[in-house]
């Protein structure tokens, strides 16, 4: 049979705690007695390890061992990720996402225009190494060129699952 006390100075001994931590955590909600005004003290042990916050309840679990354990962790972590990123965004180490894709499209079209103009730039010299007519050896390389591009360009298109879909309107309640 569970054992039950009517003073909460008396549970508080039993547990180790002070009087005022009982109280506050009656006034709180963590505890509470039983119907006929006793403390029934195995229960209040249960509850206050399970609403304990470690590192500053004497009764607390350490680590992840209940929810709230659990909830104050990765509470933690948000806010080491949240410093972190902040001191990265000062060191100028974080890139907004539409300068970086301008940057990226600048790239690609310097890359690209580099690719056209280089069959132009060195069909003189092959046709010379080759003995062929220099703009019949172009014509060859700008197909060629041309022809490999399109490959690559259809091998960058986002497949059907990587297309972001776009958002639905909510009916209005």
């Amino acid at each position: 049979m569970p054992e039950h006390i009517t003073s909460a100075r008396d549970v508080a001994r039993r547990l180790g705690l002070s009087h005022t931590a009982i109280q506050k955590a009656e006034l709180v909600g963590r505890i509470s007695r039983e119907a006929d005004g006793s403390w029934d003290v195995e229960r209040v042990r249960r509850d206050l390890i399970a609403s304990a916050v470690p590192g500053r309840s004497p009764l607390a679990t350490p680590g992840d061992a209940t929810p709230l354990g659990r909830l104050t962790l990765a509470r933690l972590a948000l806010s080491v990720e949240a410093q972190r990123l902040a001191v990265d965004e000062k060191k100028g180490l974080l890139v907004d996402v539409a300068s970086a894709n301008h940057r990226i499209d600048e790239f690609a079209a310097g890359m690209r225009d580099a690719v056209l103009n280089w069959p132009a730039r060195v069909s003189g010299q092959i046709a010379a190494e080759i003995g062929r007519d220099p703009h019949l050896v172009q014509t060859i390389l700008q197909e060629q060129m041309n022809a490999l591009l399109l490959e690559v360009a259809q091998g960058l298109e986002p497949t059907p699952a990587e297309v972001p879909s776009p958002p639905m309107d909510r009916p209005s309640a």
